[in-house]
């Protein structure tokens, strides 16, 4: 066994990770492994991603090997599906945080910035019993117009393996809060909340105007000029000043 293959062992309690060096995309394969009936907590992680997704269908991309890539599945629904990409979403900001001392900003829906640049991209599977949950974490490459941790931590090099381990630590702690709590919890975290901004609506349309609140069905309040109130289901968002 490498050193390598060494690290991508000793997980948290009740966690079971697949580790590849290659696949076409993690949420297509956690996901068709959940229809056979792989069990919850099931994770898969890759070190290259040939058709790797985000979110509104865009190309996920990464240099092999030096990001997190990863898939997690949750059965046992006990909370709104949209509640586990939140869950998610706060362990890797937590996770940032405790691996390289850098607090990312989470941003509406679930991603994660530092200083307006993309560190991080979630994408949710939902199947009728599951919800696959697939993210990618800039650690040690990032394109041209986002952002990894190396970059803010001297470019020390980081172990994906080791920021996964805080992840599902984190996850299993935010797991147990209630669904009010959580929802508390990811609304006050959101950096987007108080923000002008302009929504790129699926539709082509454009909205600008001030994001007021979060739902807890998960849809973003925006407020327009005329104190109109719009619930964005999905869309770009860009964040042009804080109030």
């Amino acid at each position: 066994m490498t050193s390598a293959d060494a690290n991508w062992l000793n997980w948290p309690n009740g966690w079971w990770v697949e580790h590849v060096a290659e696949t076409t995309s993690t949420n297509i394969d956690l996901y068709d492994l959940a229809q056979q009936g792989a069990p919850t907590h099931s994770v898969i992680a890759a070190d290259f991603q040939t058709a790797g997704r985000g979110r509104l269908d865009r190309t996920w991309v990464a240099a092999r090997g030096a990001n997190l890539l990863v898939s997690l599945l949750f059965r046992d629904l006990t909370r709104p599906q949209h509640h586990y990409t939140q869950i998610v979403g706060l362990a890797a900001v937590r996770a940032c945080q405790q691996l390289a001392g850098v607090l990312p900003e989470l941003k509406w829906p679930n991603d994660l910035l530092i200083n307006g640049r993309k560190l991080s991209g979630l994408l949710a599977a939902v199947g009728p019993d599951f919800v696959v949950v697939g993210i990618g974490i800039n650690m040690n490459w990032a394109p041209d117009d986002a952002i990894s941790l190396s970059e803010l931590v001297a470019g020390a090099y980081l172990q994906p393996a080791d920021l996964l381990r805080l992840l599902l630590s984190n996850i299993d702690e935010f797991e147990q809060l209630s669904i009010d709590d959580l929802h508390g919890l990811y609304s006050a975290s959101l950096s987007t909340i108080g923000a002008t901004v302009r929504v790129d609506r699926t539709d082509r349309t454009v909205l600008v105007g001030r994001a007021a609140s979060v739902n807890r069905d998960g849809r973003l309040a925006v407020v327009d000029d005329s104190g109109v109130t719009h619930l964005i289901d999905t869309g770009d968002i860009v964040h042009l000043r804080t109030t």
